[in-house]
């Protein structure tokens, strides 16, 4: 672990919607500072030196690494096959790492992230924002203390709207190579609350359609997943980007032991429901609103509760609360989904 720095230095790699929110974040924490920023299209330098004035600006990380200001953190925000060979060379020049969902689009390439990240002594943080919405705080409290008793069923719903309003031709987005398929760059999120809140999956049974994305992208746009939860339980994952116009829900239902519960909205963002054995439901502070990107919207924005625990760990003032162990965790819940495909 570095030595306590007063300030800690952000490199962002990507700065397309989600790289540009870290940087606006980080350059307005109190402790934390962006000192370069990393993107192959040379026409957003331009409007980023404005947002960022006196900022260098690299056309590849390669070009950073080489030549770039000193720096202890380097965030990855670049196409998802990208991820882990940029994270791995940020580890190998003795940078900590902030890596985008999904960290890898394989479970041995998330692996190596960990590997490297341990021999170099740096720190790998997945980001896993919908951790710190207050429905799912709520939820992983209940499940912790008990209250559910034995879990019988859980039901988890994504049903969003990805058209060709989002996957452009050309783009990486559909792409099996940098894009990965719909469950790591739409539904990762909810993949990692699943396992996050009720622990590991298994006897797995996956079908596919593709009901609007022919030509669009070069993998399923809908699937329905069964599994039993090794605590016991079981349960569904139902998901789809083949809604009409805009995002329906995702959701999450809970019948166990002491009771039912259900948290729904269109990004997880209320409890609809909870009827639990010798329990009041207590107010919840609001979920905070959904990333927007114009015509479509993505979950909830939770990003400074990330960039926040990554510069008091950086600054040995916590511990990580989303690292790459289990952001690797995630990847290969979806890569054994996938494999029945």
């Amino acid at each position: 672990m570095s030595a306590l720095v007063s300030s800690v230095r952000f490199v962002i790699c990507g700065v397309g919607h989600i790289g540009r929110r870290h940087a606006t974040l980080v350059s307005r924490h109190a402790s934390a500072e962006v000192v370069a920023l990393i993107d192959v299209r040379p026409e957003l330098q331009a409007d980023l030196a404005a947002e960022f004035p006196a900022v260098p600006f690299f056309a590849s990380l390669a070009a950073y690494l080489q030549t770039g200001p000193a720096a202890d953190v380097l965030t990855v925000a670049t196409p998802n096959g990208l991820h882990a060979p940029q994270a791995v060379a940020g580890l190998r020049h003795g940078l900590h790492v902030v890596i985008e969902k999904p960290i890898a689009l394989s479970t041995a390439d998330a692996e190596t992230i960990v590997r490297t990240a341990e021999q170099a002594g740096r720190l790998a943080f997945g980001v896993m924002q919908n951790r710190y919405s207050p429905p799912a705080a709520w939820l992983k409290q209940v499940v912790n203390e008990g209250r559910l008793g034995q879990v019988f069923l859980v039901q988890l719903n994504c049903f969003w709207n990805r058209d060709a309003r989002y996957y452009r031709p050309g783009g990486w987005k559909g792409t099996q190579a940098l894009d990965g398929g719909t469950l790591f760059t739409q539904f990762s999120h909810f993949v990692d609350l699943l396992y996050w809140v009720f622990g590991d999956v298994t006897n797995l049974s996956a079908r596919f359609r593709d009901f609007t994305h022919t030509g669009l992208t070069e993998f399923e746009d809908s699937g329905l997943v069964t599994f039993d939860l090794v605590r016991g339980g079981s349960g569904t994952l139902s998901y789809s980007t083949a809604v009409w116009d805009r995002n329906l829900e995702s959701s999450l239902t809970v019948v166990a032991e002491h009771g039912s519960l259900r948290i729904a909205g269109q990004y997880m963002d209320k409890v609809e429901y909870c009827h639990l054995q010798n329990y009041q439901m207590p107010n919840l502070p609001p979920t905070n609103p959904a990333n927007d990107y114009g015509p479509f919207q993505g979950s909830a924005a939770n990003h400074v509760q990330v960039i926040e625990n990554v510069v008091d760990t950086v600054q040995q003032r916590g511990t990580a609360t989303t690292n790459a162990l289990e952001g690797l965790k995630v990847v290969e819940i979806i890569e054994r989904i996938y494999a029945l495909r």
